[in-house]
């Protein structure tokens, strides 16, 4: 029997072709471009939604609230957390007043922003005093809500943004709701509801003008200085509150406050 001679031949494998460098580049690039872009989207369309939305909606808890409850469960301490919402027309007129008596006088007149203030803490704080901020009502409402507590300059950067956003969208009435409900008060104490149930045995809507001043005294460091036993620096800030308080109008000096 004659031997095939014919012999199929296997064809040699094909050469991979490699991507010059700039190409690869080039891929890493547009995937890179595409995730940011995404990333963008999606933050813009998040945070402003999320300002929408605490435009009509009570805000539930704030990161304060909970890394104090946090702190307080892992050194053994009781951790419940004094909050309850209160709206606008059921808080006294004067604890409104009081606040912007004592943290931001200017609050009906800025855009979110003291710039005069902030010019003036920047030169004190360059000649080595103590340090202070200049952070009005809006930031610090933007910074409560939205953000974390710890001092850099990312957060700082974005905190310009959250308040731009909040005096565009929720208006001064909104803003200043929310930061008597949201603000600490006292030990494990958060809004103005809570702190007048806990240290005057009354409801927000029966503040006096000096207890609604003595509350707005300790808004600084309201766990250092105490409502319930105010010593002689919130006492005497709470007599220059009552008195600013006059000097500025009475409640009438609130009433025209923008609600969009």
């Amino acid at each position: 029997m004659a031997k095939n001679t014919f012999r199929s031949k296997t064809p040699p494998p094909a050469k991979v072709k490699t991507a010059p460098p700039k190409s690869r580049l080039a891929s890493v690039w547009v995937r890179l471009k595409s995730t940011l872009i995404k990333f963008i989207i999606f933050f813009f369309t998040s945070t402003i939604g999320a300002v929408i939305l605490f435009k009509f909606v009570p805000v539930p808890f704030t990161v304060t609230m909970l890394s104090r409850k946090i702190e307080a469960i892992a050194d053994g301490k009781k951790s419940e957390i004094y909050y309850d919402w209160t709206s606008y027309d059921k808080i006294s007129r004067e604890a409104p007043l009081a606040v912007v008596a004592a943290e931001d006088q200017l609050f009906p007149e800025h855009y979110g922003f003291d710039f005069k203030s902030m010019g003036n803490a920047f030169q004190r704080n360059m000649k080595g005093k103590k340090i202070r901020g200049a952070s009005t009502i809006s930031q610090q409402v933007a910074k409560n809500v939205f953000l974390w507590q710890t001092r850099s300059y990312i957060r700082k950067a974005i905190e310009v943004y959250f308040t731009a956003l909040i005096e565009l969208i929720w208006g001064k009435q909104r803003i200043l709701e929310v930061y008597l409900n949201v603000a600490e008060m006292g030990d494990m104490t958060f809004g103005v509801e809570e702190a007048s149930k806990r240290y005057f045995r009354k409801s927000a809507n029966d503040l006096t003008r000096e207890q609604a001043a003595r509350i707005a005294a300790v808004l600084p460091s309201p766990i250092k200085w105490s409502i319930s036993k105010p010593g002689p620096y919130v006492v005497r800030r709470t007599g220059q509150i009552s008195r600013q308080m006059r000097a500025l109008g009475g409640p009438s000096y609130l009433s025209g406050l923008r609600k969009f």
